[in-house]
């Protein structure tokens, strides 16, 4: 089954400099500090549905470690997850990568 992420009303702040976009900024990019979680953002960028289980047989890690890296992926705010019974769906947030492009591209 197919699942597809429903867009979110968010739309990018337009600050781009200051102390405010400094700890939003440094937020994402410790949330990409791992490269676990670079190739899990990869993998999602190829999808056009949400990915349920098959991250775990992409990546040599236990389903634990997987949804540790999730976790922190999903409370930068750069993955969203839906619960589709027993498990959960993730996919990319676009708004959040937008702005993480923007905070950097302002450095």
């Amino acid at each position: 089954m197919e699942h597809t992420c429903l867009p979110t009303a968010e739309t990018p702040l337009p600050l781009l400099e200051g102390v405010e976009a400094d700890r939003e900024l440094a937020k994402l990019a410790k949330a990409l500090a791992h490269p676990v979680r670079v190739q899990i953002v990869r993998i999602l960028a190829r999808r056009t549905s949400c990915v349920c289980g098959e991250l775990v047989d992409e990546l040599p890690l236990a389903q634990s470690t997987v949804s540790q890296h999730l976790k922190v992926l999903k409370e930068a705010g750069l993955v969203r997850g839906s619960i589709d019974g027993p498990r959960v769906c993730y996919c990319l947030s676009p708004p959040a990568l937008d702005r993480l492009k923007l905070l950097v591209s302002a450095l």
